[in-house]
């Protein structure tokens, strides 16, 4: 059997780390490196970013995809997709990265750090009111497994967390709303709110005037999602007004920022080039293999992607 692996090797590792780590965890498993896909009716298996398949052949033996894509929207309705299941290839129980990411921010914001380094331009030393974890409400859009790590330890620091995502979920470790009924419901009660949505038909430019106005006056907003869940001119007009207090925007459209972007210098914003996480080779390896030995015992992708769901 044979994985090709697609751009991958550019952006994670390089073509002898990624055969190196396979060797050691699925020695019987024969790694190529696009564009030496050899005998595309051999590869049994497709590992991809961001992939062309106007120019990737038919695979007439494909098993499974995998993709370490951050949304599959660009491709999951190309007409030359393979017609086997796809996968997306994230760490088991979350990245640590991400969970210090979204922490790093909501501690920012909570303790109003933005201000602070203001006023030390300014050289004033001023002090503002201290709101104590169990008075803020952190509000989490999404609650799969990038989410669930960090508002846990949200949780355990004893803030107010809860989560608003697409279909009910039962014993869930925190407060959940769901369905487009329950988000006015949901952003009223939120004061940091972190997107890790998935881009969809339902959530792009979710954030907009229309649900800022929904949120609590002086509201603060993280989007680790995608560029397009947020409108940029609305979310500028919330936080001149002071709907919101601060922004902090790690994922954008597009990408690179332009530099004649306002969000770039608004003083309530912090733009971070899409920098929230790199997971290793390593643990992208260890997820291919785990799924490759349920494909082998019959049972399913550990993450596989719902094509008209969008994710």
């Amino acid at each position: 059997m044979a994985l090709l692996i697609v751009n991958l090797d550019k952006v994670i590792g390089d073509a002898d780390a990624w055969r190196a780590t396979f060797k050691a965890q699925l020695p019987d498993l024969e790694i190529r490196i696009w564009p030496d896909a050899g005998d595309p009716a051999e590869i049994e298996y497709l590992a991809f970013m961001r992939p062309d398949f106007d120019v990737l052949p038919a695979f007439p033996n494909l098993k499974a995809m995998f993709s370490r894509s951050a949304g599959v929207e660009p491709f999951i309705n190309h007409p030359n997709l393979p017609k086997a299941p796809l996968g997306k290839v994230e760490p088991s129980g979350g990245d640590p990265m991400m969970t210090e990411y979204v922490i790093m921010h909501v501690l920012r914001f909570h303790r109003d750090m933005p201000a602070y380094q203001t006023r030390q331009a300014k050289k004033e030393w001023v002090r503002t009111t201290i709101t104590r974890p169990d008075e803020r409400r952190i509000g989490f859009l999404g609650y799969g497994m990038m989410a669930k790590a960090p508002a846990l330890v949200l949780k355990s620091l004893e803030f107010n967390v809860s989560a608003w995502v697409r279909t009910p979920k039962e014993n869930a470790e925190v407060q959940i709303f769901h369905g487009a009924d329950q988000l006015e419901p949901f952003l009223n009660q939120t004061d940091i709110a972190v997107c890790l949505l998935p881009l969809t038909k339902e959530t792009e430019g979710i954030f907009c005037a229309r649900t800022f106005a929904m949120m609590p006056k002086g509201a603060m907003l993280i989007n680790v999602g995608r560029g397009k869940h947020v409108v940029d001119a609305d979310l500028i007009d919330a936080l001149d007004s002071g709907q919101l207090s601060y922004a902090a925007l790690d994922a954008l459209w597009p990408e690179p920022l332009p530099p004649e972007s306002p969000l770039w210098l608004h003083p309530k914003v912090t733009v971070m080039p899409h920098v929230a996480r790199r997971p290793t080779v390593a643990q992208l390896a260890t997820e291919i293999v785990a799924n490759i030995q349920r494909l082998d015992a019959g049972e399913t992708l550990l993450q596989e992607i719902d094509a008209a769901a969008g994710y």
